[in-house]
Formats: C-alpha cells, structure tokens, sequence
C-alpha cells in the first residue's frame, strides 16, 4: 500500500475548485493511504470525506514551514501532489524526501507535471486537469465534490424549517467579498432583495464573520441573516433548497455551485475565465466582452456599479427565475 500526499493549503476559492480533482486522486489511489495536507481554516471541508486523511499545520511562518517539512519526511510518502505549486509548498516537496512529485510548474523539484510552463491564460481548473494528466490520471468532472454527514444536512433543514423557508422560496446571496478585495462588491443587492421579496421571493444572506455586520444591516430591510451558520459544505446543501444564488466573486461562490442551482456572479475588474464557478459560467454577469485576456482589468466601463439593478431582474425574467 502506497502513502500518497496531497498539498492544498487554499485559498477558501481555490481549495473549492480543487476538490474534484482530489476526488479523483483519491479514487486513482483507492487502496492506498491518502492524506491531504492543509491550513486550520479549511480543515471542515475535507471532514467528511470517505478515505482520506487529514493534516493541517499553520500556513505561515518559519517555525510551522520546519514542523510542516518535518512531519512530511517522518511520514515516507511514496507520491506528493503539490496542487498548491506555490514557492513555499515547492520547498516543502524539495525538502521532504519524497521521491515522487508532482506539481504544476516544469521544473525541480516536481519530477512528474505538464510539459508547459503555467502562464495562467484560462481557467484553473483545466490546469489542474493537466496536472492529473501528466501524473496517468483520468480528467476530473467540473463538479464541486463537498460530501455532508447526515448530521449536518439535517442542521441545514432544520434550520429552514425553523424559519419557515420553503424549497424554491427563497434566494441565497453574498454580499461581500475579501476585505482585501472591496471592489468585488455589487453595490445593489440591497435593491434586488427588495424587488424580490415584492414577488414573495424571500433572500437568505450568507457569509462568515467578515460579512456579519453587512448583512445585518441587509436583512433589518428585508431576508433573513444567516451569517457564520454554516460550514463551507453546509452551503451547498442550503443551495439545494434555493431557487438560485446571486454572489460576488469570492469563496462562497465557489461552495454554492456545489448544489447544482444557477448561481449568478458578478465580475468586474477581476476575469471570468480564469475562475468563474465550475458549471456555472452561463451565469456571470459582466459587461466585460467575450474573450477578454488578463488577471486584474482597469477599464473603468468594467465596474460593477454600471450594471443596475433592472439589468440583474431583467437577466433574472429572461432565465425564468422570477416573473
């Protein structure tokens, strides 16, 4: 029986994305030991996995950089794959003895990864599917795999019941963003819940700690306030139960295309096709052009304040969401 590592350190998004192709290393080494190695914060969404282990060890600093070396040559794994790919997993790979890595980038010390260097000109997760190709593993599916005990679905109903949220009664959104990143925001959603709830459309507001107070102050006017209730995979779970979603570019948009609802994203300065949620990229909502190259857009006419309200209930009429 092989021992088989998988890095993953995050971010909230980018460890979303990646959960289908851990899925599909997972099911490649059926009968082996697998680990996946990530930060404290993204423990939970690796909890309920059947076959697979879980380590975390603190993201930053020289001290947890030498426990996370460390541990990873006291283990004697036979395989690493480094889906981080970043400097500092590059080194842990370099330092931990394992004989086999692999990563993204052509270089040491990965010594199995895609014959081309990664200039980030598409999406993701069609890299990470290179990634698996290059190490004999079949393509995984665009689907996001967060698995819930019974438990833990039964929170999420139970919840509903309790204030009287009906399936395909209400609409899931996310207001925020990353505090590093306010320009991800839609300044509207304020208006668009109002505009719903006249169609007895209700809006359950979502988000962690960071997005407390805003959707506070949301919800006094109208929805309901759901801040910090749910784990990353519990979201996906409440999306089953929603007509659909409406979200900012960020991590929990990533957990709620799990649920298989349309979830309507809004990008501006920030590209589509380079992170759009899996299967949902019929549902942004840009004024970006089609094809647009580049991370970070400047263009002042990309900005999420030009896309009005009317606009989203207009899209939202045209797809049958509401009348």
């Amino acid at each position: 029986m092989a021992r088989i590592l998988i890095i993953k350190l995050g971010a909230l998004g980018d460890t979303i994305l990646a959960t289908p192709i851990i899925d599909r290393i997972r099911a490649h080494h059926a009968g082996d030991a697998v680990t996946v190695l990530t930060s404290p914060p993204f423990e939970s969404i690796f909890c309920d996995w059947p076959g697979l282990d879980t380590v975390t060890f603190a993201r930053k600093g020289l001290r947890a950089a030498l426990a996370t070396i460390a541990w990873m040559r006291r283990q004697r794994f036979d395989r690493v794959y480094d889906l981080q790919s970043s400097d500092r997993t590059r080194a842990y790979c370099a330092l931990s003895g394992i004989p086999e890595c692999v990563g993204n980038h052509p270089c040491w010390p990965y010594t199995i990864h895609p014959a081309d260097a990664w200039s980030g000109g598409y999406h993701i997760f069609e890299r990470l599917n290179q990634i698996l190709h290059s190490a004999g593993i079949a393509p995984a599916k665009p689907v996001v795999y967060l698995p819930l005990a019974e438990v833990k679905r039964q929170e999420v109903c139970d919840w509903l019941r309790q204030r009287g949220l009906a399936d395909d009664q209400f609409a899931i959104m996310h207001a925020g963003a990353s505090e590093k990143h306010p320009h991800k925001c839609w300044p509207y959603y304020q208006q668009l819940a109002a505009a719903l709830q006249e169609q007895a459309l209700n809006t359950v507001w979502i988000g962690g700690r960071e997005d407390s107070e805003r959707n506070r102050m949301l919800a006094k006017t109208c929805g309901v306030d759901a801040s910090q209730c749910f784990s990353v995979n519990q979201l996906a779970e409440l999306a089953r139960h929603a007509r659909f979603a409406m979200t900012n570019d960020s991590g929990p948009m990533h957990a709620l295309s799990g649920s298989g609802i349309p979830v309507y994203a809004f990008f501006g300065l920030t590209n589509p096709m380079r992170n759009h949620a899996l299967g949902q990229e019929e549902h942004v909502i840009t004024r970006q052009p089609p094809g647009i190259k580049g991370k970070r857009l400047t263009n002042p006419d990309y900005r999420l304040a030009n896309i009005d309200c009317e606009e989203v209930l207009s899209r939202l009429r045209r797809d049958n969401m509401i009348e």
